[in-house]
């Protein structure tokens, strides 16, 4: 019989019947504290904390209501955007999984943890049951009405991730749904009713930064309709009109809730805040044509001094408006 170290291995394969030598074992290298940091990261990464800033949309019932210094509707509202951040989260982990074939070939979604390798999709989507069954707890002890609205989110997202984000125009319109979704569910955290004109503010700012985000997209990907199939049905010209259809209508549709609203009557000091939301607009429109960043909005809230001045400057005059101004 050949000696078992000429086929590569050190000890025999086999074990003649009747011997007491003890069977072969092969020891998986044990998981170093690196390991787990490296992977806690990558699963970290992949909740895409970044993009928690749209959840702030949630406390726009509270704050202008009036009840930011009651601690008890803060406290609700707090739960409310955590529960729609892990619920988000969830979604963001399932969609990686699904569409990791194709993030692997666009030169910045391949970076994901999923698509990069660096989170096995069974530990991808384990987190996400978690997530969702822990926003669901959250949504449940805000009551019946706000648990609705985490219903109606997660089926717009899951439809949203099975087939209408392929959809044109369609796709962009079930982002902004999302943002009144939250806006709705907060207002419902903490039970008050919110402007109509705030709400078509927010669904017309989401449809600007999405129209925005695909221009983007179908200028500077190569094959864009490889990384998303719908963006060869757009042109550049129709999301040129879009962008400036949904600026202007953004910026009248806040001008009207600040001079004509039920707040305007209450507070009349908001019509100061109208120019910044005009300069941030604007701001965005330039970062958008003329430093092509419009790829990651979220990210342009922290990266452009100018657009963060912009929405800080508004957030504190907004708040003097509401609260001390009369």
């Amino acid at each position: 019989m050949m000696p078992a170290r000429f086929l590569g291995a050190s000890r025999p394969l086999a074990e003649a019947p009747g011997t007491s030598a003890e069977p072969l074992v092969v020891a998986s290298r044990p998981h170093t504290s690196a390991d787990v940091h490296r992977r806690a990261r990558a699963l970290f990464l992949a909740l895409r904390p970044v993009q928690w800033i749209k959840n702030g949309v949630v406390f726009a019932g509270l704050v202008f209501a009036g009840l930011m210094f009651d601690t008890t509707a803060v406290a609700r509202a707090i739960v409310a955007a955590i529960a729609f951040c892990l619920l988000s989260s969830g979604f963001y982990l399932i969609n990686d999984v699904r569409d990791a074939p194709a993030d692997r070939a666009h030169p910045i979604k391949r970076q994901r943890p999923v698509a990069s390798g660096a989170l096995l999709p069974r530990t991808a989507l384990a987190a996400a049951l978690l997530l969702l069954a822990t926003a669901f707890a959250l949504g449940a002890g805000l009551g019946s009405g706000f648990l609705l609205i985490l219903l109606g989110y997660s089926a717009l997202m899951a439809a949203y991730n099975l087939e209408l984000k392929q959809i044109v125009i369609l796709d962009v319109f079930v982002i902004a749904a999302g943002f009144i979704l939250r806006a709705a569910g907060g207002a419902i955290a903490v039970d008050v009713s919110i402007s109509p004109w705030l709400l078509l503010c927010t669904m017309l700012l989401a449809l600007l930064v999405g129209f925005g985000k695909r221009r983007h997209e179908l200028v500077t990907l190569d094959d864009a309709s490889r990384h998303r199939r719908n963006l060869e049905l757009y042109t550049q010209a129709m999301l040129d009109q879009s962008v400036a259809v949904t600026a202007a209508g953004t910026l009248i549709a806040y001008a009207v809730y600040a001079f004509d609203g039920q707040t305007a009557a209450a507070h009349p000091a908001m019509i100061a805040t109208v120019p910044m939301v005009a300069y941030a607009v604007f701001r965005y429109l330039f970062l958008l044509y003329r430093r092509g960043r419009g790829g990651v909005p979220e990210a342009l809230v922290f990266t452009d001094r100018g657009l963060l001045t912009a929405i800080v400057v508004w957030a504190l005059c907004s708040t003097a408006a509401l609260y001390f101004a009369r």
